[in-house]
């Protein structure tokens, strides 16, 4: 039996959806930070001709780009904590205010799911007498383990994937030749991109095709048009 149960509880975790919540601030912020400090890395480099700017630029972004990832993650988590929080709390309010309104609420919407009045109304009462508050947040509120928000895991996610991510072109600002810097940049971005999108959609269970085409459309749009500005206002920083 226990074997069983061991086995149930692998089987429910290799769900990829149960990665989702730290795999989409992950991804997110290791995107960010490849394609943000390259973009920076590139606009510089097509304005200058010396390496120190570059190497300036890009550090600066870098840092500054995984603290802001990190603080708006963690901000806009905590407000959805705060959302499901209050409306936990007012759960429990009518709970204890009506509770045969609240069953029939939980009877309804099992019955709009597929099952019959008589048998939506019985699984109602048995989770109601197992758990009320939980059956409520779960099928009322949508709210489950999978769906939670976690603010200081989202944040720190997200700024150390952003981290991570943006070394990579930071690398390659302080050793590649500063000739052709921009060039180098892309090719290395686009490539640590394609791997990066190849690797999430592994995660993820989804097309390593399509994130790779979208992945490599996006950063290319995203590090040209930077790189047009550079050329643009050319002004040799120096």
């Amino acid at each position: 039996m226990v074997e069983k149960t061991d086995e149930l509880d692998n089987y429910l975790d290799s769900h990829y959806i149960h990665r989702s919540n730290w795999l989409r601030a992950a991804v997110l912020g290791a995107n960010d930070g490849i394609l943000s400090t390259a973009s920076i890395a590139i606009g510089v480099s097509a304005a200058s001709d010396m390496r120190e700017p570059v190497i300036l630029a890009t550090l600066a972004g870098l840092v500054a780009g995984a603290l802001s990832m990190a603080a708006g993650e963690y901000v806009s988590v905590s407000s959805q904590t705060d959302v499901e929080i209050a409306d936990i709390k007012r759960e429990k309010q009518e709970l204890n205010e009506m509770p045969e309104i609240e069953l029939q609420r939980l009877a309804e919407i099992y019955e709009k799911r597929g099952l019959k009045k008589e048998t939506a109304l019985t699984v109602a009462q048995e989770l109601t007498e197992h758990d009320a508050l939980g059956a409520h947040i779960r099928d009322e509120l949508g709210i489950n383990e999978i769906s939670q928000a976690k603010p200081i895991q989202a944040a720190f996610a997200s700024g150390a994937a952003f981290t991570v991510g943006g070394l990579l072109p930071f690398l390659v600002t302080l050793f590649l030749p500063l000739k052709s810097m921009e060039y180098s940049l892309y090719g290395f971005a686009l490539f640590f991109l394609i791997v990066l999108g190849a690797l999430a959609a592994r995660t993820g269970g989804s097309s390593i095709g399509k994130a790779i085409v979208r992945i490599t459309f996006w950063g290319t749009v995203a590090m040209g048009l930077t790189a047009l500005v550079g050329y643009l206002f050319n002004v040799n920083v120096g």
